[in-house]
């Protein structure tokens, strides 16, 4: 059996771990705070800061892991290629996780590299930066950390008066200590969608159906599967999925995202690990969850095949204001109360206001139908 050094430890990490342990491997979570969602299920934890590279160090030589799964963006990512020389499999690979912490890297490689449409884009480290950069690319544009998570950061420039909040909202948000925006063009789409993709060790690359999902201050309300996607365009965007991961190379999924207009499909964004919007998977629509996927993927078990048994959704439960002690949840039993609703309450251990702390996830017959039963039932669980 294995043992697996997680690096963050949130919702996504707490459901990857839940999935190795039914395989029956060692878990270690690690985040920068205790209580994390990961350590509550885990053999063992640590707390320390992943952007100091000598904690990271002193974390890896204590537990001797044989896999180290990166599970957010604030890692000390430069640290992973030398522990791949001591032989630890770092998921999906050193390469890939180092670019794809940093968007820039990953948006360089999918535009100039590889060849993907993406939006017009240009980067800036001042302010002088930005505002030419504004101007290149023109009004409305969209602003984002090099790094950051859950849409921490990101706004649209609307006009010449947004520009200064849009820069220090983009600096308070940035995550670890890269100083950078990427100013992007706006894409009038119709829609977005993630694509979660499975790179295997011996296997061919598989896709769940698309998943489409909708988005407040940049961070994801509600997700459903499938979303409705022209044939041509869905294989569009698996053929441009199946480059980007086969360029950053390694085996696990992967969660692509894509803008989808009436006749193309652009690259926006790509995380190696399971993908928040994926967590409508969590209800067995599914023959396999995306958690379950990256398990199997990454320890090197089979995956015969992806099945949609059921259109689902999901909903977020989120916080509305701050608190640093454990909320109590209202409302479960309510929620529950509908056959086809199951709940997943993510145990964080503070609020903060819209911070995600559980998910609502629906099944019915169309994903319509799923997206109304699981907004309605996620709007009966209140926290106090």
């Amino acid at each position: 059996m294995k043992t697996i050094l997680l690096l963050g430890s949130g919702e996504l990490g707490k459901e990857f771990t839940i999935a190795c342990k039914r395989y029956g491997h060692t878990v270690v979570a690690v985040d920068s705070y205790a209580g994390a969602p990961a350590m509550q299920v885990a053999d063992q934890h640590f707390v320390v800061n992943m952007l100091d590279g000598t904690e990271l160090d002193r974390v890896v030589a204590t537990v001797q892991p044989d896999l180290i799964v990166p599970e957010i963006e604030a890692i000390r990512t430069e640290r992973l290629s030398s522990y791949e020389q001591q032989d630890i499999h770092v998921v999906p690979s050193a390469r890939a996780a180092n670019m794809t912490m940093n968007r820039k890297a990953i948006r360089d490689l999918a535009a100039r590299e590889a060849g993907l449409l993406t939006a017009r884009y240009a980067y800036a480290t001042t302010l002088e930066e930005f505002q030419a950069a504004v101007a290149n690319i023109g009004f409305p544009c969209v602003v984002k950390p090099l790094m950051s998570s859950s849409g921490k950061g990101q706004s649209v420039v609307r006009s010449s008066e947004d520009v200064e909040f849009a820069w220090t909202s983009a600096m308070a948000g940035s995550r670890g200590d890269l100083q950078e925006v990427i100013v992007e063009e706006f894409i009038p789409f119709e829609s977005e969608i993630t694509l979660l993709t499975v790179t295997q060790h011996h296997g061919p690359t598989l896709f769940c159906p698309p998943i489409g999902h909708r988005q407040e201050r940049g961070d994801y309300q509600e997700s459903w599967i499938p979303h409705t996607i022209h044939p041509v365009l869905l294989e569009k965007a698996q053929h441009m999925a199946s480059q980007i991961t086969a360029a950053l190379g390694g085996a696990g999924l992967w969660g692509v995202e894509f803008f989808l207009t009436d006749t193309d499909v652009y690259f926006s964004e790509l995380s190696p690990r399971p993908h928040d919007t994926g967590m409508v998977t969590l209800n067995g629509c599914l023959n396999l969850s995306e958690f379950e996927l990256h398990a199997r993927a990454v320890l090197g078990y089979p995956i015969p095949t992806i099945e949609l048994r059921t259109p689902a959704a999901s909903a977020v439960i989120l916080a509305q204001r701050a608190s640093d002690t454990p909320p109590v949840y209202r409302g479960i039993e309510e929620a529950l109360s509908h056959p086809d609703v199951e709940v997943r309450i993510f145990g964080k251990p503070t609020m903060r206001p819209y911070r995600r702390m559980g998910v609502v996830v629906a099944q019915a017959s169309t994903a319509q139908q799923a997206r109304t039963i699981a907004s309605q039932a996620a709007a009966l669980i209140s926290l106090e």
